[in-house]
């Protein structure tokens, strides 16, 4: 897959058969539609192209209220690129972009730079300055420019609009098996390893807390959750547990993530770490003492053992 980010250097595409979207979490409903594009694509020996945005609109256009990202920009190129797509083009979405009419976008933008064969969209999909383009309008263009305009099924849509809301509340709810059941995959994040407290390894647990690469990232609810683990970027999947919270039986005061890796003693500061987010555990609670703390984590890593074992 190529990746481009200047929409002045874009390459000429064949046939292009295009969609156009956020693609957050590049979640089932969204694999729906990238498999629409590459059996449209295959019928007539096009090429498929996805136009993307970033940051989020939501997080520009005034009035909408921001979203935290199921995906980060890098997260949402690899996802896209294990999915066999041609071409990934990042528009850099800022409050200028967003105020082009809707015949600009279609007539400027789409028609000029990318040359459409196809454009998939949704019979609701909306762009352009206060929402005021539709499919018809696409429609109609389309027959004005020589593109085709296909509609993508309203079933699919709904899947796509419940998806990305249901994930988000779910993983700010602690409901792991709910996202990562939408999401079709684990729900993971990526941060550097950065130096704590130690406390954990009082304990016998010692911890690597994760700082998050992406201040926009969702991160999931307070809790104890089972995770596997890459460092490094390596292959393999570790096993292990992790909290999410202020750690309040240590009278914690900021919200920190700790990984803790099953059978593992390698210094590993300063390295990243991605963390798959598989099974919720528990709440987050404060105990009356260390003591009773270090009980807990022996039940809990007993506990992920078993669920990541399945």
């Amino acid at each position: 897959m190529q990746v481009c980010t200047n929409i002045n250097q874009l390459p000429t595409f064949k046939n292009a058969v295009i969609t156009i979207g956020t693609f957050d979490g590049v979640h089932k409903g969204h694999q729906q539609i990238i498999r629409q594009l590459k059996q449209e694509a295959q019928e007539i020996g096009g090429e498929t192209v996805i136009i993307t945005f970033h940051p989020h609109p939501r997080s520009i256009v005034p009035g909408r209220k921001p979203v935290s990202v199921l995906t980060t920009r890098a997260e949402k190129i690899e996802l896209l690129g294990k999915m066999g797509i041609d071409y990934l083009v990042i528009i850099p979405f800022d409050l200028n972009f967003s105020q082009q009419s809707a015949t600009s976008f279609i007539q400027n933008f789409l028609v000029e730079k990318f040359h459409p064969h196809t454009v998939i969209i949704g019979y609701d999909h909306r762009f352009g300055k206060g929402r005021e383009g539709d499919y018809q309008l696409m429609e109609k263009m389309g027959n004005q420019f020589g593109f085709t305009v296909k509609e993508i099924p309203e079933q699919v849509l709904n899947d796509v609009a419940v998806s990305s809301t249901k994930i988000r509340e779910a993983l700010m709810q602690g409901e792991i098996a709910t996202a990562n059941n939408y999401l079709g995959h684990a729900y993971f994040f990526e941060g550097k390893v950065v130096e704590g407290k130690k406390l954990g390894r009082t304990l016998g647990f010692p911890t690597a807390n994760i700082e998050i690469d992406d201040a926009e990232k969702l991160i999931p609810a307070n809790g104890v959750y089972a995770v596997e683990i890459q460092i490094e970027h390596s292959p393999d999947l570790l096993k292990g547990m992790m909290n999410i919270g202020f750690r309040p039986t240590a009278g914690g005061t900021s919200r920190t993530i700790e990984v803790h890796v099953f059978n593992f003693a390698k210094d590993i500061y300063e390295k990243p770490m991605r963390v798959f987010v598989q099974y919720f555990l528990r709440e987050e609670i404060k105990f009356p003492g260390l003591d009773a703390l270090k009980d807990q984590l022996k039940k809990d890593q007993l506990d992920a053992l078993a669920l990541l074992e399945k």
